[in-house]
């Protein structure tokens, strides 16, 4: 099984994250990793931050020679606004010269400085923050490599922003139109609704406002078994939802057609099983359980996907909250923000959607090394073919 610990805050000097359970033999490159978090920083509607930031990464440990020795592999990305903050996220003894006392409604402020016996919002929005997911998007990287080496690949795009959605019946994009969704402004693999959610976001931001949306992830090649239905909380489908709602602002979670599928006669509901004579292999040709039935894979794409509120953090602050001290009303305090965080979403989703699956197929397959776990996987499908001829 895989597990990962990410550390730091988010105007820190640097992020940490540590990945544990990873095979030796992996090819793990800085260069591959830095991609990844340029990628993070994509999307119309960013805020500054992602222009000054450049993510310097370090791989720490677990890695010789460019491959994965099979111990933790911790990795570093500093961050190169530090020298601006040194003196404010000290970790040095002292008191802030700034403390904040306006929690933001739809933060966790407030609820993180009653929990924590804290005065100071920023004792916990730094660490809240989802400034925090460059480093999981880091531990995704490599995961991504792992899943792809057994012929695993995963995409994402944005199915919605505000109130511009795509069409639901459109087709999945495919592993290789990844390029041309990244290329996009808003990472829409539609180019028909490109414009319009480009000009909502335009509009929230001369409001000073923020806006929401929904991303979708698939993933490839997925072999049938991953998951399991015998305990709850080995169900590929609930392990997915509970990564994907533990991303920062992450309110609904779809498998498959998700909440439209509560709105069908169960005969329109649920996918027909077909036999692929060419392929000798089971098939379902519509996508309405998301790759996953009883909590385990079908062999199918999985597609799941990702919606979050509108940012709590406004460019316009017009919220209303209560200072802590004084407990006279006024309105939240702003931060440098984002008037849009989906674009951002999508390849954040695609790494936790990576992390999962890789945890889970080590362990269906088991094996301490990249070699001993492919040669598991080409037996099991081989087993899965014997299997069907009696």
């Amino acid at each position: 099984m895989l597990r990962f610990l990410t550390a730091g805050e988010s105007h820190g000097k640097a992020l940490v994250v540590i990945v544990e359970g990873l095979p030796s033999g992996l090819e793990v490159k800085k260069e591959d990793i830095s991609a990844e978090l340029g990628r993070r920083r994509l999307g119309f509607g960013r805020g500054p931050r992602m222009r000054f930031e450049q993510d310097e990464v370090t791989v720490l440990s677990g890695v010789r020679f460019g491959k994965s020795l099979g111990s933790p592999i911790a990795i570093e990305i500093l961050n190169t606004e530090w020298p601006k903050w040194e003196v404010e996220m000290s970790v040095e003894t002292g008191e802030s010269k700034k403390i904040l006392t306006t929690p933001r409604p739809g933060h966790a402020d407030l609820a993180g400085m009653q929990k924590y016996n804290l005065i100071d919002a920023r004792d916990v929005l730094e660490r809240a923050s989802a400034r925090e997911t460059a480093a999981r998007v880091a531990a995704g990287s490599v995961a991504k490599v792992f899943l792809k080496s057994i012929g695993i690949s995963i995409l994402s795009h944005v199915v919605s922003i505000g109130s511009v959605r795509v069409d639901s019946s459109a087709e999945l994009p495919k592993f290789e139109d990844l390029e041309v969704i990244d290329a996009s402004e808003v990472r829409c693999f539609d180019v028909n609704f490109e414009d319009a959610m480009v000009n909502e976001i335009k509009a929230a931001a001369k409001d000073g406002d923020s806006l929401g949306g929904t991303v979708e992830v698939v993933a490839y090649g997925v072999p049938v078994g991953i998951g399991s239905h015998v305990h709850w909380d080995r169900k590929l489908d609930g392990l997915l939802a509970h990564a994907l709602m533990s991303i920062q602002a992450v309110k609904v979670v779809e498998i498959g057609e998700g909440i439209d599928i509560a709105f069908r006669r169960g005969s329109e509901a649920h996918d027909p099983i077909h036999w692929d004579k060419e392929n000798e292999s089971f098939r379902r040709f519509s996508h309405n359980s998301g790759g996953i039935e009883g909590g385990i894979s079908t062999g199918e794409p999985i597609v799941v996907r990702a919606s979050m509120k509108p940012l709590a953090t406004l460019n316009r602050p017009v919220l209303k909250t209560v200072d802590v001290k004084t407990k006279e009303e006024t309105v939240s305090f702003k931060e440098r923000t984002d008037v849009t965080a989906v674009p951002a979403l999508g390849v954040v989703s695609e790494t936790m959607v990576a992390l999962v699956l890789a945890s889970e197929v080590l362990r269906k397959f088991g094996g301490d090394s990249i070699g001993e776990i492919k040669s598991n996987v080409e037996s099991y499908k081989n087993q899965l073919k014997t299997q069907l001829k009696n």
